[in-house]
């Protein structure tokens, strides 16, 4: 029973095709409609954050929390932080690859080079 036939069907000129679900692609499909898969929707909804994060200091976790950084680039940041010892500006971030002037607008009222990181998803 690894396949359940779907009451939807396609019509193909005169002859309908029933669709074709797997229990696997049924069930993560249900996971993510339930908003069970962690991440996913946060990277969607970054307006709802609070705080800064300070790009000398930020851990990979909170890097992730900022629009548009993921692992990779939350990882590439580190990276440059590291090879550089550390930003002297917010706008070195554009040294970082995949970090563009778009990104870098969408950044800037969340990141700082000083204090301390207090950033939050609200």
């Amino acid at each position: 029973m690894s396949r359940i036939l779907s009451s939807t069907s396609f019509r193909s000129g005169t002859r309908s095709t029933p669709v074709r679900v797997t229990g696997a692609v049924a069930a993560i499909v249900l996971l993510i409609l339930l908003g069970a898969v962690p991440g996913l929707h946060a990277a969607e909804d970054r307006s709802a954050l609070s705080g800064i994060v300070n790009l000398n200091t930020a851990s990979v976790e909170q890097l992730q929390l900022l629009p548009g950084v993921g692992e990779v680039r939350a990882s590439a940041i580190i990276d440059a932080r590291k090879q550089s010892g550390g930003f002297k500006s917010v706008d070195d971030l554009m040294e970082v690859k995949g970090v563009g002037p778009s990104l870098l607008e969408r950044l800037r009222p969340y990141v700082a080079v000083t204090g301390k990181t207090t950033i939050k998803a609200l």
